[in-house]
């Protein structure tokens, strides 16, 4: 003990911790001493746990001139809500802790940044704590007003930090059973470099996100929790898909942003797979599951599942209605939280969320007549027949004492049918009631049911006259007598919910869409059949995709055309593509001047001889026949070329779905993905969350369905992206 005290003691009298009564001693130096000294320029950081390693991730620049000035503004910063990241996140200056405003996420730390130390592993750098960092600060002061230096402190931790100069300083981890051997401070391993001021540290701070948003757009994700290869969250991916968005608007409408015509597109992520799993279907399918291959079976049940889920009528229900009700919601929520927008809104799917959002468009209704007829009728299959009250209900399970609870929240019976097992847990309900209250109103609901009626048009009646109700065409008559038996498209028997808005497009990338429409029975889409709220539809897909299907045969079944060829976010076909094209074309010409020169070898082979004295007559009729040939040659080059070039653009119409424009579009594939396209089959359902051309086509596709006719680009090209534009 008699070591560690003296140890204690060397310290003390080496470098003497400043006192909180430094800054009055500071007041007594010389001003012209003092005039070296300059305070350290904050910035506000917020930790997050990436793979399960806290790292410290630095606001804009914009949210940290906010962040610092609201914490100086003199006011108390209890109760002090800050928005950042374009208002995706709320900052409680209060607590340092951010909240997401859109979604469920763990809360992270925030703090006020001034000194740095790099860390182990990673080469990060780490901020020290804003008190310990103020101490810091107070004892650099010191040292360069007075030019003493070797200041040595002792952290919270027992970690020893030395201030050499202005331009070395270290930070020494204690090791265990050092200060009974009596070492130093140096002989404590291997010292961490410490750094003042976020100017020191290597670190991307962005300068912000533009303030005006043009457009709103809802991404829905597929099966399983994770959306991509890195197993990441749908809020991970469409952080990323937000990213590159703005990166393009950068890029492709820098000058029209500087004049302040755009603002930017933002994309908010709707997550329906964890409420489906915390309903208890997981501990169910546990019960019945093999304990083989544990981690395969698990891998089953979390992802692939997803797809039974959608056609089961009872997990189907639960999905269309936490869709429709997040996106509901969310829309409420960023009106409140920005008054002055007024763009449009879009939607987004990826794999089995394209479907569900195609199902859910199909089912919306447009005309005055049906909203006022819904409004007078019940919202829920489960309230038609049911004169039960919510407390009669709970009296009826014995369950009468959690009405109150109810009651205090708001909840009446058309939101318990939408409350989850989590919802009621966060209530204060026991496990036993949560799970009785679930299966009662679940079952009555599904026992209520309402089936989506079909229509079957009278015999005589002509098809025409029936465009604004028939939604599908499937025509099963092969005789081609106008018969439309049933228009129903293979849907299971739920009710779809109503969206407050309406979608200007609809994006579905990777989308199996034109599969479930054909297992379900649909032959046809009718070309007269368009969403009725929505008035956009494109089918992005890469080629290699296996989930993915075209829309346009089903629409046009007689006609074989190629998809629109997305075009590279810098505007050209890749390389390969185009040494694919010139090759195809070289190999016709050659193939069609071959083809040409043995038809005149054959001809001469063939030709009858004639006399020597008409030698000269004969070589003017080969020539002339030679003329002739190669001309009807050249033409039908000529006409294969113009072939292929109307190919390229076919004049075809594949109906109203997208407003009388092209549905399905493809990317590019990359040069080595085109070498197999089996090793890259997977990859190639998962590469929409970070293709910048994809992502261009919808980032481009939102903006120019407002502006397509103001502004180019500063390339020089039109906002339109699609040339059927």
């Amino acid at each position: 003990m008699s070591s560690v005290e003296s140890h204690q003691e060397q310290l003390s009298q080496s470098d003497p911790s400043p006192s909180p009564n430094s800054c009055s001693s500071f007041e007594l130096l010389d001003m012209d001493a003092g005039s070296l000294y300059e305070p350290v320029s904050p910035h506000w950081f917020y930790c997050k746990i990436i793979d399960s390693k806290e790292t410290w991730i630095p606001f804009n620049s914009e949210d940290s001139q906010q962040l610092e000035e609201a914490y100086g503004s003199g006011k108390d910063c209890n109760g002090r809500v800050v928005p950042t990241d374009g208002g995706r996140y709320d900052v409680h200056l209060g607590e340092r802790m951010r909240y997401a405003v859109y979604w469920d996420e763990l809360a992270s730390e925030v703090r006020r940044c001034t000194w740095f130390y790099k860390g182990d592993k990673d080469n990060k750098y780490v901020p020290y704590s804003e008190s310990f960092s103020q101490v810091l600060e107070e004892t650099y002061m010191l040292a360069v007003t007075l030019d003493e230096w070797k200041k040595k402190l002792e952290s919270p931790n027992r970690e020893i930090i030395i201030l050499h100069n202005p331009k070395l300083m270290v930070h020494y981890q204690p090791v265990a059973g050092s200060d009974e051997w009596g070492s130093t401070p140096t002989e404590q391993g291997r010292p961490r470099t410490v750094k003042r001021g976020v100017e020191n540290i290597s670190v991307d701070i962005h300068c912000g996100e533009p303030l005006q948003i043009d457009h709103l757009v809802f991404v829905v994700h597929g099966i399983g929790p994770a959306c991509d290869l890195r197993f990441r969250s749908i809020v991970q991916c469409v952080n990323d898909f937000r990213s590159v968005s703005l990166n393009l608007l950068q890029t492709h409408f820098k000058k029209a942003q500087e004049n302040q015509q755009i603002g930017r597109v933002e994309f908010l992520p709707v997550n329906w797979h964890s409420p489906l799993h915390s309903t208890g279907v997981d501990v169910d399918l546990q019960r019945i599951t093999l304990p083989s291959i544990n981690r395969l079976r698990h891998f089953t049940n979390d992802t692939i599942l997803d797809v039974f889920f959608y056609n089961s009528p009872t997990y189907c229900q639960t999905i269309v209605d936490t869709v429709a009700s997040e996106m509901n919601r969310i829309y409420k929520l960023f009106l409140q939280r920005n008054p002055n927008f007024k763009g449009g809104v879009s939607i987004a799917g990826h794999s089995l969320g394209s479907l569900i959002l195609f199902d859910i468009l199909t089912n919306q209704k447009d005309s005055l007549g049906d909203i006022d007829s819904e409004k007078d009728a019940p919202n829920t299959a489960m309230d038609q027949g049911d004169t039960l009250t919510l407390e009669e209900d709970l009296e009826k399970l014995q369950l009468s004492e959690f009405f109150s609870i109810f009651e205090k929240e708001k909840v009446d019976k058309e939101a318990l049918v939408l409350c989850t097992d989590k919802d009621l847990q966060e209530m204060g309900i026991p496990l036993g009631p949560r799970k009785k209250i679930l299966n009662y109103f679940r079952t009555r609901k599904n026992s209520a049911g309402i089936n989506r009626p079909t229509l079957k048009p009278a015999s005589g009646m002509n098809i025409s006259n029936i465009t604004k109700e028939l939604e599908f065409c499937n025509k099963t008559d092969a005789t081609g007598n106008g018969d439309y038996p049933d228009v129903g498209i293979g849907q299971v028997s739920v009710k779809y919910p109503r969206l407050i808005y309406k979608p200007e497009i609809f994006f579905a990338f990777g989308s199996p869409i034109g599969m479930f429409l054909t297992v379900r029975g649909l032959k046809r889409i009718d070309p007269n059949y368009k969403f009725p709220t929505c008035k956009g539809f494109f089918n992005i897909y890469h080629p290699f995709d296996p989930v993915a299907y075209r829309i346009e045969p089903m629409v046009v079944p007689g006609v074989e055309f190629e998809p629109m060829l997305i075009p590279h976010h810098k505007g050209r076909k890749r390389m390969h593509l185009e040494l694919r094209e010139g090759l195809t074309r070289m190999s016709m010409d050659l193939k069609n001047n071959l083809l040409g020169s043995l038809r005149m070898a054959w001809k001469s082979f063939t030709r009858a001889p004639y006399p020597a004295l008409q030698a000269s007559e004969t070589t003017e009729e080969t020539e002339a026949e030679l003329e002739s040939s190669s001309e009807k040659l050249s033409d039908v080059h000529t006409e294969e070329t113009n072939v292929a070039v109307k190919e390229e653009v076919p004049p075809i119409n594949v109906g109203m779905l997208n407003g009388g424009q092209r549905i399905d579009y493809v990317l590019q594939e990359k040069p080595i993905e085109s070498f197999n396209e089996y090793l890259f089959a997977l990859q190639s359902h998962l590469c929409y969350w970070i293709s910048l051309h994809s992502w261009r086509s919808g980032l481009l596709c939102s903006l120019s369905w407002k502006f397509r006719d103001s502004f180019k680009d500063s390339l020089g090209r039109r906002v339109v992206l699609f040339s059927t534009f």
